[in-house]
């Protein structure tokens, strides 16, 4: 009975280009998977953060207090980035003379509406990466596995009596290719999928915090007229 190839054996075997393919998908894998564990801890640290700020906000705290608290220590992040660019506008066109509720709050709105977009920003990072990953790789491993089979059966037109077995590692070796890409584009797909709907949840809260912000502001600035 001959002897099986091994996967490994079929790779070393393979042409350059399909090795080249084998390799980028295998590269790309790689990345993904950092990324996608990368995504993972920021966006469940952003989701932490948001819930326990909003305990604290909604705890009877006095918001300058807690705004001096976030801005003597430098360090405020995802939500809190949010109240802070809110409230220090607010106060920074509080205090000067003539400025009417209307333009005030524009102004808050318009600082908060800029540092959600920055956050979201933040939050989506590297999620286009996984989406190009994970909708190309199965592709570029079926280029792989054309361009092998193609080589299989040229390989034919120089043997005398062509069998199954003289073409049946060359073929072997072309699926893995399309295996690579798909072992590629699955986990990227499914992080894909997954993170962009947690980012989408954590932005609606992050839109329903500052049209509340907006509300407790606005009623200050009315109380001052």
């Amino acid at each position: 009975m001959p002897e099986q190839l091994s996967v490994f054996e079929l790779v070393a075997n393979a042409s350059i280009v399909v090795q080249a393919i084998m390799a980028s998908l295998l590269l790309a894998s790689v990345v993904s998977w950092v990324m996608i564990f990368q995504r993972w801890f920021t966006l469940r640290r952003a989701l932490r953060t948001v819930t326990e700020f909003e305990e604290h906000f909604w705890s009877g705290i006095d918001l300058r207090k807690l705004y001096s608290e976030l801005s003597s220590a430098g360090d405020a992040q995802g939500i809190e980035t949010v109240f802070v660019a809110g409230f220090k506008e607010f106060t920074r066109m509080s205090e000067q003379s003539g400025t009417d509720r209307e333009t005030i709050m524009a102004g808050v709105q318009r600082a908060m509406r800029i540092a959600v977009n920055r956050e979201e920003e933040r939050l989506e990072a590297h999620l286009p990466f996984l989406a190009t990953v994970g909708s190309t790789s199965p592709y570029v491993g079926l280029f792989g596995t054309v361009w092998g089979i193609m080589n299989s059966f040229r390989s034919l037109a120089n043997m005398s009596q062509a069998t199954l077995a003289s073409v049946a590692p060359g073929i072997s070796e072309a699926l893995i290719a399309t295996a690579i890409g798909l072992f590629a584009a699955i986990p990227a797909v499914i992080g894909y999928n997954r993170f962009s709907a947690r980012v989408e949840t954590i932005m609606k809260r992050y839109e329903a915090f500052s049209d509340e912000l907006v509300g407790i502001l606005e009623r200050a600035a009315h109380s001052k007229k």
